[in-house]
């Protein structure tokens, strides 16, 4: 058997070495990460994401450090509030590694540091109110933690970016004594509602009532007002006709006077035989005096017109002008 030329077998070492060397010294970092660089154990630069070189041998990867966005969840734990309420409690935080070298450096365990820094400031805030305040003040204790655990983390090269409490859980049995509570301050609500309800629809009637009464009695001046108006009318009217008449009398003596009592007599009996439910009409004694005052008219006319006087035989005291009965 042929010996390998001892040429060859060192150029297979060498070749060996470089492939060796080439994989030692070169570097490719994923994107969104930094690693960092020792050299017989010291820091010494951080690697950005891409292909980088290193030295061979001398240079090693230290840390591979993560610089996106993490979220951390708080573990669940046992909060006594203010008011001796014993709550569970957890959340969530929202942090950035901004310097890889003092994430690397700074604090031997980030994450852990950061759940147990977080822990310790929720127990401290929430022991600090009352279990109502804590339940209906989340906003609060996210902005109290963020700026807590921002500072603190800032040495170590992280940024707390946001924080979250997840939940904020009485017992089972505080829960079932804060519903009744809830129910009890409900049902108050609602009868102080419907007392107040009752008190208002009672002063709307009694509003409703009173303007009625006011419109009622407003109507009640305004008929008396258009009455006592056609009353005054009326009089005004009897007083004018007065006036005419007497005038009249004045001018035309007794006879004119005797005329217009003589009409409105005839006017009076007229309605009286017009009546359609009476079947017989009884004239009066005094039926001469109609006589007279019709004949009195007359003559008066005739003076006026200049006719000549007729002749109209006197009516006897005590006679009845001939009357039809109606059937």
């Amino acid at each position: 058997m042929d010996q390998v030329p001892g040429a060859l077998i060192v150029v297979v070492i060498l070749l060996g070495l470089v492939v060796l060397t080439a994989f030692k010294g070169i570097r490719t970092v994923s994107q969104g990460e930094n690693w960092t660089v020792e050299r017989f154990g010291a820091f010494t630069r951080v690697l950005q994401p891409g292909l980088n070189f290193i030295v061979p041998f001398i240079d090693t990867i230290g840390h591979r450090v993560n610089v996106q966005e993490t979220v951390l969840d708080i573990p669940e734990q046992a909060v006594i509030t203010r008011d001796n309420a014993n709550v569970s409690v957890d959340g969530v935080v929202y942090y950035r590694v901004m310097d890889p070298e003092k994430a690397a450096y700074q604090v031997q365990n980030l994450t852990q540091a950061l759940t147990a820094l977080a822990m310790t400031n929720i127990r401290a805030i929430i022991g600090e109110m009352d279990l109502d305040a804590a339940l209906s003040s989340r906003d609060k204790i996210n902005t109290h933690l963020l700026s807590v655990l921002d500072g603190a983390t800032d040495p170590w090269g992280a940024k707390v970016t946001r924080v979250e409490i997840r939940k904020i859980e009485p017992p089972a049995n505080l829960v079932a004594a804060m519903n009744t509570q809830m129910m009890a301050e409900r049902e108050r609500r609602a009868v102080v509602m419907r007392a107040q309800g009752d008190r208002e629809a009672a002063v709307m009637r009694a509003e409703g009532a009173k303007a009625a009464q006011v419109l009622e009695a407003e109507g009640r001046l305004e008929a008396a007002s258009r009455d006592a108006e056609a009353r005054e009318r009326l009089a005004q009217a009897e007083a004018e006709a007065t006036r005419v008449v007497a005038a009249a009398a004045r001018d035309g003596g007794t006879a004119a006077l005797n005329y217009f009592v003589a009409e409105r007599y005839i006017a009076a009996f007229g309605k009286l035989a017009g009546n359609p439910s009476s079947k017989l009409v009884v004239v009066p004694m005094e039926a001469a005096g109609i006589a007279g005052g019709i004949t009195a008219a007359m003559e008066m006319f005739r003076n006026v017109s200049g006719a000549p006087p007729a002749s109209v035989p006197p009516a006897r005291a005590g006679s009845v002008p001939p009357t039809a009965v109606r059937d």
